[in-house]
């Protein structure tokens, strides 16, 4: 089973109450790729860089068994670049600099060994360019993933409202789902999305977890609680490229195996927090994963007389 995502690959500049970086790499498909890596499941990037893009960070993805036919190398080009600081709460950050740069005409182009894909996970990205990949894909993909932000909600409703139409899965913040829905209360926020088409919605709260939402069930996660934690960027494309891997290597996407993706994401999510940009995610191996997951089942295992 193959994962193809469609997202950017990036430059970040981050400080925080821990430090500061300077340009690193970044990027939505970065993130869920190196998750993907950690679980072993073949995985695709669809993006485009500038010429002062690393070759040796191309060649660290490669390596990492992550096929990076779909990036795009624009040589008289600038790869996106975002530069942000966090609070001291780390859960608010003010964006300081954001270049768009190749992204800004970004014409997804998704080679013919990325095709066969039967996961689609369409990061962050304006709608009309999440609605152009599966217009180009030979066939829909069995289970399309969509991430978006309050930016689209703002800017491009009616695009947004048709991709959305055309997804399975939608994994937003809380804030962004009681925008999308109108509706304060996340039950409420969940039923209304899901008539807007998914059959599953995913709404992250950060550290303090995540639901998960269909057909009237609900599955909530809290985050590990964590001794340090260094840089949230990337904590949420993480955290779905976790998931996405996980029902990838169990080939089933029922809603009991979603519930063991969802810790599966959280728990690759807390390894990113723990050091600044992918530099964690690039050392975690499956075994260290895991440990971590092992952790989950004893924070969340309980029995309790009634």
């Amino acid at each position: 089973m193959k994962l193809l995502v469609v997202g950017s690959v990036a430059f970040d500049a981050i400080e925080t109450p821990f430090g500061k970086t300077d340009k690193i790499l970044g990027g939505a498909a970065t993130y869920i790729t190196l998750a993907s890596s950690v679980l072993k499941i073949p995985s695709g990037i669809v993006s485009v860089v500038g010429g002062d893009f690393p070759k040796s960070d191309l060649e660290m993805l490669h390596n990492r068994g992550i096929n990076i036919e779909g990036i795009e190398v624009i040589s008289d080009g600038k790869t996106f670049f975002w530069s942000g600081k966090y609070r001291n709460d780390l859960n608010t950050r003010d964006t300081l600099v954001t270049e768009v740069n190749v992204l800004e005409n970004f014409d997804p182009k998704i080679p013919d060994s990325m095709q066969d894909a039967q996961i689609l996970l369409l990061g962050n990205l304006h709608p009309g360019v999440q609605l152009s990949v599966l217009e180009k894909m030979n066939r829909r993909p069995d289970l399309v993933i969509l991430d978006t932000m309050n930016f689209w909600m703002d800017t491009a409703w009616d695009t947004l409202m048709q991709m959305i139409a055309r997804t399975d899965v939608i994994t937003i913040n809380d804030e962004e789902a009681r925008q999308l829905s109108g509706e304060y209360s996340l039950v409420k926020a969940a039923k209304k999305i899901q008539e807007m088409g998914p059959d599953i919605v995913i709404i992250k709260k950060g550290e303090h977890g995540a639901l998960l939402f269909n057909e009237g069930r609900i599955f909530a996660i809290p985050a590990l609680p964590l001794e340090e934690v260094f840089d949230p960027t990337g904590a949420g494309d993480t955290f779905a490229g976790g998931f996405a891997s996980y029902l990838a290597k169990k080939e089933d996407f029922g809603f009991e195996t979603m519930k063991s993706a969802l810790i599966y994401g959280s728990a690759m999510a807390s390894f990113t927090v723990e050091k600044f940009g992918t530099e964690k995610l690039q050392e975690v191996t499956e075994g260290e994963m895991i440990a971590r997951i092992k952790n989950f089942k004893e924070l969340t295992t309980f029995e309790v007389e009634v």
